[in-house]
């Protein structure tokens, strides 16, 4: 006799190639409506599996956590992040929590090198106006966008990501210069040519480009204050592919509005 698979309930669809290994080796109970679980449908989930297979949209705090049942023994989550898992909760429950670090590494540092061209060489704006049937012919002051050569990029978080996108922000002739909470080595700031700032308040006020690669923590949230984006240059560019709680959004729009920045490219909200 074969013996008894685990209960696995996964809350989003996965690549087809993830889900049918996954049938394979386990009992999986799968989201084929790709609707996100609200609060009742994940507090049930817990009561059933044996393993939840959670993505970043499911807020698995400590109430959730405390009425999983007893057989429930890993919550292995679909991304790089656990912020929104209560992992003190989990670990007084006894479970395990994986997440899958390093695995979009060099995807999500393309999308930010590609939000920092879209933004600087006014894609997006473009590719509307074309959309709408708007666009006139060319003039030589018709939306023009602002080089990257030459200019500086601040990373905001030094790690896998952040030294991702530097090494192809050099292709582009950008200055690389970065904050975080501990100084990388000094072979990795040698192949980046990166400059280290102790103090992010310093850094932000001299860059032409921001980006945002560090986690979200209490210590993170709402790190780019109204205050912080006062001391952005006019011209300046910020960047987000992290986390949305990293930036105070109603003083973001209101900077943008003002025309106290000059582009934002944002992957994720609050």
């Amino acid at each position: 006799m074969s013996a008894r698979k685990l209960k696995v309930i996964l809350t989003r669809r996965l690549p087809d190639a993830v889900e049918t290994r996954m049938r394979e080796l386990f009992d999986a109970e799968l989201n084929l409506a790709d609707r996100p679980f609200d609060r009742a449908a994940l507090a049930e989930a817990l009561l059933r599996a044996e393993v939840l297979v959670p993505t970043i949209t499911d807020r698995l705090d400590a109430e959730l956590i405390a009425g999983a049942g007893e057989q429930l023994k890993m919550i292995a989550n679909f991304g790089a992040g656990v912020d929104h898992i209560d992992i003190e909760a989990a670990v007084g429950r006894g479970l395990i929590v994986t997440n899958t670090p390093g695995v979009l590494t060099e995807d999500t540092a393309d999308l930010a090198m590609s939000l920092i061209l879209a933004v600087s060489r006014r894609i997006v704006e473009g590719a509307a106006v074309m959309a709408r049937g708007e666009f006139q012919g060319w003039t030589p002051t018709w939306m023009c966008g602002r080089k990257l050569w030459g200019k500086r990029l601040g990373i905001v978080g030094m790690g896998r990501i952040g030294q991702a996108l530097a090494r192809r922000a050099r292709a582009f002739g950008l200055q690389v210069h970065y904050h975080n909470r501990k100084r990388v080595s000094a072979a990795v700031e040698e192949e980046l040519s990166a400059t280290w700032w102790d103090d992010l308040d310093q850094m932000l006020s001299r860059m032409d480009v921001i980006s945002l690669n560090c986690p979200a923590t209490r210590e993170t949230h709402h790190l780019v204050s109204a205050e912080r984006l006062a001391r952005l240059q006019p011209h300046a560019i910020l960047i987000n592919t992290a986390r949305g709680e990293l930036i105070d959004e109603v003083a973001l729009a209101e900077a943008v509005a003002a025309g106290r920045l000059s582009g934002v490219g944002l992957d994720v909200f609050e």
